[in-house]
């Protein structure tokens, strides 16, 4: 029996896939669910899995952009599983001819010598006019007149030296761009060009989250499985700020603004095949370990390539972390329909004042970029204050002045 395998649908919206990469060759033997390719779509890279066992014929090449319902390979059910090849002998048979003694070859005649004469390397008078005009030196140029002699022509051709020669590669390369950088790069685009685009800056003092961490990650790792990092911090201090300011929690649709009572936290996360921006759903209604444990499950599964489009569609505000990268500041770009986004960096030992005297604190510069056409500049400052105020004060802002109960440890 001859099956014929589609394309699946890898979500709502998208009508056509590409085939990044054949895991398998045609006529290969495959087994059930094994992984014969991965499939660009434009929001995600995914692994599509064999429907049955037998040999593949496959019926599109890699590149090749396939609409959903396509087929794209053919299985044939009724082969058998090859068994293991036997050995290649490396034995000579024994009644191969001893091979023929190479016969001598004839002595090529040698080339002429080159011959040299007075004339070699020496420039009629106009070639000499042309040289001085490009400040060039007549020993740079191979003359094509009679006996080497540099002709005018010769000396017009001749292109000045414009750097040292260093004789190191200079070769270029050029590949195709995956379905999902080239949508990544068409949103950027759109997000520029669409959205009237402004960013505010503000620093954090993280010593009271590094002391708080310090002394409770061991515990919360034990007893959780997962370790207590930056982005839970960060999250809910996210989600506080929203509540105070529900219009950077907004889109725009058309001539309509879209509010949210809900907020589900996109954090963008570098995979195998390039950005990647997985949901936390409902993040106001998880804890400290709710939210560690959702970022650790979707990051594992960005940089092992199993991440859904479903896991990745929606979002209400976004989070980036270029810190991670070593970033000390960047302007982060709106993920569209969204209309903000944070953007974290590294943390730094800075000189600061407290209290009039200048102390050492390990600090870290925050961007709010928003969608200006939504949300006003008190909205966005005071919404990034809001989140500088939660980070220095995790203990009563973020806690209730509880930590163990919201560590729940």
């Amino acid at each position: 029996m001859i099956l014929e395998m589609k394309v699946p649908s890898p979500g709502e919206s998208i009508t056509e896939v590409e085939i990044a990469t054949w895991l398998v060759a045609d006529g290969d033997y495959v087994e059930k669910d094994q992984a014969i390719a991965e499939v660009d779509s434009d929001k995600a890279t995914l692994e599509l899995p064999a429907e049955a066992s037998g040999t593949i014929t496959l019926k599109a090449e890699e590149g090749d952009a396939v609409a959903v319902g396509e087929v794209v390979c053919l299985i044939d059910t009724a082969a058998e599983k090859p068994s293991g090849t036997s050995e290649k002998t490396t034995e000579k048979p024994a009644n191969t001819p001893a091979p023929e003694p190479a016969k001598a070859e004839a002595p090529k005649p040698e080339a002429p010598a080159e011959t040299k004469t007075y004339a070699t390397g020496t420039a009629s008078p106009a070639a000499k006019k042309i040289l001085a005009e490009k400040q060039m030196d007549a020993s740079q140029i191979v003359g094509s007149g009679k006996d080497g002699r540099i002709t005018k022509e010769d000396a017009i051709k001749a292109v000045p030296s414009m750097g040292t020669p260093t004789g190191g590669n200079r070769s270029t390369s050029r590949s195709k761009m995956s379905m999902l950088r080239r949508k990544v790069a068409e949103r950027l685009v759109e997000a520029k060009n669409t959205t009237a685009m402004l960013t505010t800056f503000n620093e954090v003092d993280m010593s009271p989250i590094f002391t708080l961490r310090n002394e409770y990650k061991e515990a919360f790792k034990a007893k959780h499985g997962v370790g207590l990092g930056f982005m839970s911090f960060f999250t809910l201090a996210v989600v506080r700020a929203l509540k105070l300011y529900p219009a950077v929690n907004s889109m725009i649709d058309g001539k309509e603004m879209i509010s949210f009572d809900f907020v589900d936290v996109s954090i963008a996360v570098s995979g195998p095949k390039g950005l990647m921006v997985p949901v936390i759903r409902n993040a106001e209604n998880l804890s400290f370990r709710g939210v560690e444990s959702e970022v650790k499950r979707l990051a594992l599964r960005a940089r092992d390539g199993k991440i859904t489009v479903d896991e990745m569609t929606g979002g209400t505000f976004t989070i980036s972390n270029g810190g991670v990268f070593g970033s000390m500041l960047s302007t982060p770009i709106i993920n569209p329909p969204q209309s903000g986004i944070l953007g974290m960096h590294n943390i730094v030992e800075r000189p600061v004042a407290v209290n009039g005297k200048v102390e050492i604190r390990p600090i870290m510069y925050v961007a709010l970029s928003y969608d200006h056409r939504i949300i006003d500049g008190k909205e966005s400052v005071g919404f990034l204050v809001a989140v500088k105020e939660a980070l220095e004060n995790p203990a009563e802002l973020l806690m209730d002045n509880n930590i163990k109960k919201a560590l729940e440890l």
